[in-house]
Formats: C-alpha cells, sequence, structure tokens
C-alpha cells in the first residue's frame, strides 16, 4: 500500500521510499524515512495536499508525491 491510499485518521508505518532521484532525496529531508510511524491527518477539499503528522511535526504532501511512499497500515 502506499501513503496516498491511506485515509484521514489512518496510522501506518512507512517501509520504503520508492522514488530515488530529487524527490526521494526531497522527501527523505522532509522527515519521511523508513520505521518511523506517521498519521494521515486530513486531506485539503479537492483531496490535495493531503496533511501527515510524523514525529510531532506536520507535514503536506502531493498525492503525486505520497505515491512514492509505500507504508504498512496500523489500526490505532
Amino acid at each position: 500500500m502506499t501513503l496516498d491510499e491511506l485515509k484521514p485518521g489512518g496510522w501506518c508505518q512507512i517501509k520504503r521510499i520508492s522514488v530515488r532521484d530529487r524527490l526521494g532525496q526531497r522527501l527523505m529531508d522532509m522527515g519521511l524515512c523508513p520505521g518511523l510511524h506517521l498519521r494521515v491527518v486530513r486531506n485539503a477539499p479537492l483531496e490535495d495536499p493531503m496533511e501527515v503528522e510524523i514525529e510531532g511535526r506536520f507535514i503536506s504532501l502531493r498525492h503525486t508525491e505520497a505515491r512514492f511512499v509505500e507504508v504498512e497500515g496500523h489500526d490505532q
């Protein structure tokens, strides 16, 4: 499953970042690293961007960016 598929309120653990170019580096610079847990806070009214919380920080991502973040969902 990828991060863009998760609904607001959903928790997950990052398994892998599946892009290696500048976008991959940008995602990692924003704090999205394998092994970390995050929560999808909300989607904008037209679904893009999405807001996620990771280690107490809030980050906005486009769904096209979130598509490269492979996650495993949790029921919390």
